[in-house]
């Protein structure tokens, strides 16, 4: 209840509408009042978790208004604009442009929560601090990589922001791309800001589509505010490579999707399966590293033993590292990482202009191949057509 109060009294609410520029002037005055009532310093954050189509208009009035200013120092003015960052790749170039006459690029945060989730910052540490990784993290060893970002629930109430957008926008261009990213960027000088936002753009700019399948659950059409005859997939599988020394020939499998039978957010780098003497029947199974970020956070290697008794048979077992087991209370949410290192001006929680150019770059060219969409039954594994595609 005190941290409730001490909230409580901390907090002021002032209603703007995006497009009127008066009401960004009584903002702007309702912040000048509190910041020379309790002595503040005058740093300023401005958090943009509204549509796209507002971000212009919403940086224009809050720059005219003097809420925002366009400086570098202190005390620091920022912006945050939360996922999506455009509807494609044109309107996402007219507002950064947009953005561009009125703030510095050092001011602007266009952020996914993704990466600031405990398992997803982990990846690249993981990777890069760990020597028995590293040497193995190219296609001289690495089978496939599959990135999984799995719904159970439905768009619910969603309706009409989802049926804008779909699986491609919604969940691809942003979330999975960037854990695409994080897994096969080269080693960053320093593990922070714009080193690893360099070498995230990087490869993202390397990636293109050889296949894809989409669908659209049951029902789907009937979900309040949803076009009747919407054409929207609610489902997405993309089969894309790169095209660099260290990852040429491996394919990258992303899924994703609503009403499907379980959450789940996870990758699975599979390693190539070698011989062995010992095995008299065919070849052992192939190493495999998982690291689940939903619903239980953990990294699991699974490693080959001979089971135990008399017979050469070889069976998995998984060495697993259990976040929640260790560090039990000790969570905390995305959000909270996501405030705390913008307010320290730490960029790697950012993501570049180009990292999303490259983004809508690779949906874009997805959109165009025009494919058909598959219609598949809420809570199964997507549409039937899917064995087929991963075969």
């Amino acid at each position: 209840p005190e941290v409730w109060l001490t909230l409580k009294d901390s907090s002021y609410y002032v209603r703007v509408n995006a497009l009127e520029s008066s009401d960004f002037s009584a903002l702007s005055h309702q912040v000048r009042t509190l910041e020379k009532k309790f002595s503040l310093c005058g740093n300023r954050l401005l958090y943009c978790s509204t549509a796209s189509d507002f971000f212009c208009p919403i940086t224009e009035h809050s720059v005219r208004s003097n809420i925002l200013e366009r400086r570098v120092g202190l005390p620091w003015h920022r912006i945050v604009y939360e996922k999506p960052f455009g509807k494609d790749l044109v309107s996402a170039h007219e507002i950064n442009a947009c953005i561009a006459q009125y703030l510095e690029d050092e001011q602007v945060y266009r952020i996914d929560h993704y990466l600031t989730e405990e398992l997803v910052s982990n990846i690249a540490l993981v990777r890069f601090s760990n020597c028995i990784f590293e040497p193995l993290w190219n296609n001289r060893y690495i089978s496939h990589v599959q990135i999984i970002l799995n719904e159970k629930i439905t768009v619910g109430n969603r309706g009409s922001y989802y049926d804008a957008y779909g699986a491609l926008k919604d969940m691809v261009q942003n979330h999975a791309l960037e854990l695409l990213a994080l897994i096969t960027m080269e080693a960053p000088r320093q593990l922070t800001g714009e080193y690893i936002r360099q070498e995230r753009a990087r490869v993202l700019n390397k990636v293109r589509c050889m296949d894809a399948l989409l669908g659209q659950y049951e029902g789907y059409r009937n979900e309040p505010s949803v076009n009747p005859q919407s054409i929207t997939e609610t489902f997405a599988a993309l089969q894309l490579f790169i095209d660099n020394p260290r990852w040429a020939g491996v394919p990258f499998y992303i899924k994703t999707g609503k009403a499907l039978h379980k959450k789940d957010t996870s990758v699975h780098i599979k390693f190539k399966q070698v011989d062995c003497l010992r095995v008299q029947q065919g070849r052992p199974p192939a190493n495999c590293l998982t690291i689940q970020v939903t619903p239980n956070p953990s990294f699991a290697l699974s490693l080959n033993v001979k089971q135990p008794g008399f017979s050469h048979e070889v069976i998995p077992v998984a060495m697993e590292f259990c976040h929640s087991c260790i560090f039990q209370g000790h969570g905390i949410e995305s959000y909270e990482v996501l405030l705390q290192e913008v307010m320290s001006g730490e960029h790697s929680v950012s993501v570049r202009f180009d990292e999303i150019e490259s983004a809508w770059k690779i949906v874009d060219s997805i959109k165009d191949m025009n494919l058909p969409l598959h219609e598949y039954a809420p809570e199964s594994f997507g549409p039937l057509e899917l064995i087929n595609f991963e075969n």
